[in-house]
């Protein structure tokens, strides 16, 4: 699939968008519409000032160069670990310590209020910690057995 503009880096490391007109815009972001449901699907490239420069339907389509260098840039800026198991609790009672497995590796956090737990769609969690940084349970429903009775406790 070929695509209206071009996407590389400069030397400072930054996006340059290059439009059908030819003309560079350096510094561009990509933002994803739907991180969490749809990660792949709905990103807008924005210049300064938040102004939509370029619009990709869905990543998975896009050529390869552009798709990696979107990619690099989104995994840079985001920082939302997925938990792959929980393995306690310190009580079921807020405010309390989780001891979690998550694809960027072990790790505890303290859940402050039961509230800190929201649901994204029909089967995702995102839990937010003490210090804001927040944890995405992708699937509750395909979540081990231990680690779903420990959520069902919350929710």
């Amino acid at each position: 699939m070929t695509t209206p503009f071009q996407l590389r880096r400069d030397s400072f490391g930054k996006l340059v968008f290059t439009g059908e007109d030819g003309v560079d815009v350096a510094g561009v972001i990509p933002v994803r519409a739907f991180p969490i449901q749809a990660p792949t699907r709905g990103i807008s490239l924005v210049r300064d000032g938040g102004k939509e420069v370029a619009w990709i339907d869905d990543l998975a389509s896009a050529p390869e160069g552009i798709r990696a260098l979107v990619t690099e840039e989104l995994e840079g800026r985001e920082f939302i670990p997925e938990i792959e198991h929980i393995r306690s609790v310190s009580s079921f009672a807020t405010p309390c310590t989780w001891s979690v497995k998550t694809d960027r590796g072990d790790t505890e956090f303290v859940l402050k209020v039961d509230e800190d737990i929201r649901r994204v769609g029909e089967a995702s969690l995102l839990i937010s910690d003490n210090h804001g940084i927040n944890f995405l349970v992708r699937d509750m429903f395909r979540i081990d057995k231990h680690s779903r009775k420990i959520l069902d406790r919350f929710l």
